[in-house]
């Protein structure tokens, strides 16, 4: 696959004054439509990951979830697992994840049994039978903190009722305080391939600022380890606009992990969800609230990060990701997958699935998810099941990240003309320059401008009842 981005505006194959007309009747924005202009970072800010908006996910549609798991699966859908693992040495300031800090060893291995247990009740249902794994991801929280003992009895019991060893992927995200060299080298013997690395930034005052718990010195620490297990891919996450960040230090930032050559490389811009330490001291106006920096900074940061890496060669990959020169340009197999429509099985407390056409999202309490699977039951906690036109406005926001879609294969898939569709949103989308038609109107890039706001942008594909709504 090549890059997917259009980088700047002058790389557009074909301008146009219009994409198509007349507008489809469910064009999803009225005929005087503007890009919202975001200003100041505020909370409830997110990355937009998933459509329709989680507010609107309920326990009444939980059976559509539990029929879908009990039916056989969608003609060539490809299969994933997420496995989470919610423990964590220190909570980030800027996390709304569901983590722990708190749990001993026997919270511990409770929590893994029921782990293992819950993938093995999905793979005595309809849905998982005869389908291999395409892709694996160990999440969290950290899962490089549990224990290498540990982590080998979960992945014996997981890998005993569906394996992994022909899926395309396999990711473990990992803290780097965290890492031996021990327990670096059992991760690959389980068979990651994608061992990704949360560095963030290197300067230890501005870790230590935002509740990260490792240190610059833990970093080079562990690089030694992961690259004598020959990983096939070392991912690096960095974020822009953390609190404290400044130009000096974004760019001996970037400069420093330049040094270390990932194969790949993924930059967030700092956000304010709702429900994390720094959201709630500025909701309650505290004395000592943090800055944040506004959107026009983190995309300047972002930039000057992608243009570095792109004149050194690295390629765009999405509005997030770049690869190393070389690297199959497929590497990233779970974002891929899931963005195209791919089933995934969202194991662990407060975990998101999506089987058949409906999501799905685990308890996110203790007690109520253990007590669920150990008495032998999914422990869903709340689901929804979308409409052809939700399915379709799902893939189409989630393939805009990755910079480009093909309106041609999209529109085949279900049935639309994408373009006349959405025919209002794009063009004023084209008119701002920050999305270009090419390959003679079969598909729409992203602008390097639009790629660096892409999360902004997809609420106007939103349909009128998911506009404006808390988006969890």
């Amino acid at each position: 696959m090549s890059d997917p981005v259009i980088r700047d505006a002058s790389s557009a194959a074909h301008p146009v004054d219009s994409i198509a007309q007349p507008a489809d009747p469910n064009t999803r924005a009225p005929a005087d439509f503007e890009v919202p202009d975001h200003g100041k970072t505020e909370v409830g800010s997110v990355f937009v990951s998933n459509y329709p908006p989680f507010s609107f996910w309920s326990p009444d549609q939980n059976e559509n979830y539990l029929d879908a798991v009990g039916q056989p699966a969608r003609p060539d859908a490809p299969l994933g697992l997420y496995m989470h693992i919610p423990f964590c040495r220190k909570r980030c300031k800027f996390c709304y994840f569901r983590v722990y800090v708190d749990r001993n060893a026997e919270q511990i291995q409770r929590y893994l049994d029921a782990l293992a247990r819950e993938v093995e009740h999905y793979a005595a249902q309809p849905v998982t039978q005869n389908r291999p794994l395409d892709f694996v991801y160990f999440g969290g929280g950290t899962p490089s903190y549990i224990a290498a003992k540990h982590l080998r009895a979960l992945v014996d019991r997981v890998k005993a009722v569906m394996p992994w060893d022909r899926a395309k992927e396999v990711t473990f995200e990992c803290e780097p305080g965290t890492l031996t060299a021990t327990k670096v080298e059992t991760i690959r013997d389980i068979g990651v391939t994608r061992i990704s690395l949360g560095i963030e930034n290197w300067d230890p005052e501005i870790l230590e600022i935002n509740g990260r718990a490792h240190r610059t010195e833990e970093i080079h620490r562990c690089l030694p380890w992961i690259r004598a297990q020959d990983f096939p891919q070392l991912n690096v996450d960095l974020i822009a606009g953390l609190v404290g960040e400044t130009w000096d230090n974004w760019r001996e930032t970037v400069d420093r992990t330049l040094e270390i050559e990932p194969d790949s490389l993924t930059i967030y811009q700092m956000e304010l969800p709702f429900n994390t330490v720094f959201s709630r001291g500025i909701l309650r106006d505290d004395e000592d609230a943090p800055q944040v920096a506004d959107w026009a900074l983190k995309r300047e940061w972002h930039d000057y990060a992608i243009e570095t890496f792109t004149q050194a060669g690295y390629i765009v990959s999405s509005g997030y990701t770049l690869l190393k020169p070389g690297k199959d340009a497929s590497a990233f197999r779970y974002r891929d997958a899931l963005w195209h429509g791919a089933d995934l099985l969202g194991t662990g407390i407060a975990s998101f699935g999506h089987v058949s056409g409906v999501h799905g999202q685990n308890l996110s309490g203790w007690d109520p998810y253990l007590s669920a699977v150990e008495a032998g039951e999914l422990p869903l906690n709340r689901a929804y099941a979308l409409g052809d036109d939700e399915k379709l406005t799902r893939e189409l926001i989630l393939q805009l990240k990755l910079g480009r879609v093909d309106l041609a294969a999209l529109g085949a898939k279900f049935d639309v003309d994408v373009a006349a569709r959405y025919a209002t949103v794009f063009d004023a989308f084209a008119a701002q320059d920050l999305m270009h038609v090419v390959d003679d109107g079969r598909a729409v890039a992203l602008t390097r401008a639009g790629l660096l706001q892409v999360d902004m942008l997809l609420p106007s594909f939103y349909a009128e009842r998911h506009q404006n709504a808390r988006y969890t």
